[in-house]
């Protein structure tokens, strides 16, 4: 992680009616960076919780499959709240995806979409694969959906698929690419608002001891990218690194109430993002314990 580029007192990005412009923007201010550079210097150089949140997933994305394009991409998983394989509807046939998934991060302007589908033959047990389409292509359909209270300045869509031709990833669906998925989200999710919480308290004058446990957040976090996505020391390490987050609330909140309002608001409406999952979270930091005979 270059440090000193979080450091330097850079100016934000401005916000852009259309999320892959600015995302466009982002690239070209950092040029060639790790997913989680990407994830922590994109956070610092938004202009919102929610943009931050994009450059978090993006990040993700890419230490999930590193052949992915550079442009806006999208995991597509759930189908009628569900993202359990035994609930998913979609399914591959030869090289041809046919179904529907109800979120789509950035909404019609992701350019290529990670989509799982089931292809076990009948009576077996359901198995997942992951599959890539572009968007455009023949028989791939982005529905445009109505903004969200939290982060309504990431759009986002419904995936509509009709013999989409697509690209087979190698590796179990589930295991090698849905369930580490999840992990790896909420670390550069995490990192990134901490980094756009860093910006804003350098630009506000927050007290030095707030933004200095900020940076000492983004070291964990940086330590703890070096763990496997799925093994039980991430997942304790990954829940220590939201426990600290928690800790920081009264003094986020006190630094918040003191500057100016424009922040105080753009957080009040978006720090819920970080809650989103916590279920599964708690869950597996209750495995991970076990499995490692800390219960």
């Amino acid at each position: 992680m270059p440090w000193p580029r979080l450091l330097e007192a850079a100016p934000r990005l401005p916000a852009s009616p259309a999320v892959d412009d600015w995302y466009g923007a982002l690239l070209d201010r950092l040029g060639e960076v790790t997913p989680f550079e990407l994830a922590v210097l994109g956070g610092r150089l938004a202009p919102t919780p929610g943009l931050a949140f994009l450059a978090g997933y993006q990040g993700a994305l890419r230490l999930l499959w590193p052949s992915a394009p550079l442009s806006l991409g999208a995991l597509c998983v759930t189908e009628n709240r569900s993202v359990r394989p035994a609930d998913q509807r979609t399914r591959l046939d030869g090289l041809a995806l046919t179904g529907r998934k109800d979120f789509v991060t950035a909404g019609t302007a992701a350019d290529w979409l990670l989509v799982a589908a089931r292809d076990e033959a009948e009576g077996e047990p359901p198995r997942m694969v992951l599959a890539v389409v572009r968007n455009g292509d023949p028989g791939v359909r982005l529905e445009a959906l109505p903004a969200l209270a939290l982060m309504p300045d990431v759009p986002h869509a419904r995936l509509h698929l009709e013999a989409a031709h697509c690209e087979r990833l190698a590796g179990d669906g589930w295991d090698a690419y849905v369930k580490p998925f999840r992990s790896l989200e909420d670390l550069h999710v995490l990192a990134a608002i901490t980094g756009w919480l860093y910006g804003v308290g350098r630009d506000s004058g927050w007290p030095r001891p707030l933004q200095l446990r900020l940076l000492a957040l983004l070291g964990s976090a940086a330590e703890v990218t070096r763990q496997c996505a799925t093994s039980a020391v991430m997942h304790l390490l990954l829940a220590g690194l939201f426990e600290s987050f928690k800790a920081l609330k009264p003094e986020l909140d006190s630094a918040f109430a003191a500057g100016p309002a424009e922040w105080a608001d753009l957080w009040r409406r978006d720090q819920g993002l970080l809650e989103i999952a916590n279920g599964a979270r708690v869950k597996r930091l209750e495995n991970a314990l076990t499995a490692l005979g800390l219960a």
